[in-house]
C-alpha cells in the first residue's frame, strides 16, 4: 500500500505543474470574447490521478463567481449522485468544455468550443482517466466527435457504456444528462441516478470497489 501511495504522489507531483500551466493560460486567455464578462475562469478541480473525469458544458453564475466547477444547485445534485455511489469530488476530476461562463448561461458557440477545447484535450492527456462521464449534449458531442464517432442528442446515447479511443488511450465513455436538467424535470433526475449506477458498475468491473470512501452513519 505504501508503494502505491508513493507512486500516486509522484504522479501527482509530475502532473501538478502541467495542470497549473493550463489554469494560468486560461486565466490570461483572450482568444474569444467570453473573457470580457467573466469574473473567473473555471479550469476544473479534483484528483489528478482520477479514474473518472466528469465533463460539463460551461461555468454558470455561481461557478463564475467562485472559479470552481459545479458549485450551484446542479453541483449539489452532482455531489449527491457521487455520494450515492460512495465517491467524493476529491476522488474524481470535474471540468467542462468551456472554461469561461457564456453570457446569461447561453449554449456554447461552435467557435468558442473550437477555441477552448485544447485546454480540455490537454487535461485529458494529463489525467488519462479510465472513465469519462459527459454531462449534457455539448460535452457528449465533443467527446464523440473527437473519437471520430457520429454525434447526436444525449437521449440517444445515455444508458450505455462506450469503449472508445481518445487522445491516444482507451476510455469507457458514459454519456448522461447535465444535472441542471434535473432541476426542471424530475424525470431527468431518475435517469441521472440510473446512469450513476452504471458508473458504479463500470468501476466494479475494473476491479475498483465502489466503496472508495466510507461515509459515517
Amino acid at each position: 500500500m505504501k508503494i502505491n501511495l508513493t507512486r500516486e504522489r509522484e504522479n501527482t507531483l509530475l502532473k501538478e505543474p502541467l495542470m497549473e500551466d493550463i489554469a494560468t493560460e486560461a486565466k490570461a486567455c483572450h482568444k474569444c470574447d467570453l473573457w470580457k464578462q467573466r469574473r473567473n475562469t473555471v479550469p476544473g478541480e479534483g484528483s489528478l490521478n482520477a479514474l473518472v473525469m466528469f465533463i460539463g458544458e460551461a461555468p454558470g453564475y455561481h461557478e463564475d463567481i467562485k472559479g470552481r466547477p459545479f458549485v450551484g444547485a446542479a453541483g449539489k445534485l452532482l455531489d449527491k449522485l457521487l455520494s450515492d455511489i460512495n465517491l467524493t469530488r476529491q476522488e474524481v476530476f470535474i471540468t467542462s468544455v468551456l472554461k469561461c461562463r457564456p453570457p446569461k448561461n447561453r449554449d456554447p458557440l461552435a467557435d468558442e468550443v473550437k477555441i477552448c477545447t485544447p485546454y480540455l484535450d490537454r487535461q485529458m492527456k494529463i489525467i488519462k482517466p479510465k472513465i469519462i462521464v459527459t454531462l449534457g449534449r455539448h460535452s457528449t458531442s465533443y467527446v464523440f466527435s473527437k473519437a471520430g464517432l457520429e454525434t447526436g442528442n444525449t437521449t440517444r446515447f445515455r444508458g450505455n457504456v462506450y469503449e472508445i479511443g481518445l487522445s491516444g488511450f482507451q476510455i469507457s465513455l458514459i454519456p448522461t444528462y447535465h444535472p441542471a436538467a434535473a432541476l426542471y424535470d424530475v424525470g431527468y433526475k431518475d435517469k441521472l441516478e440510473i446512469d450513476s449506477q452504471l458508473l458504479k458498475s463500470e468501476l466494479e468491473n475494473r476491479g475498483k470497489p465502489h466503496t472508495l470512501h466510507k461515509h459515517e452513519s
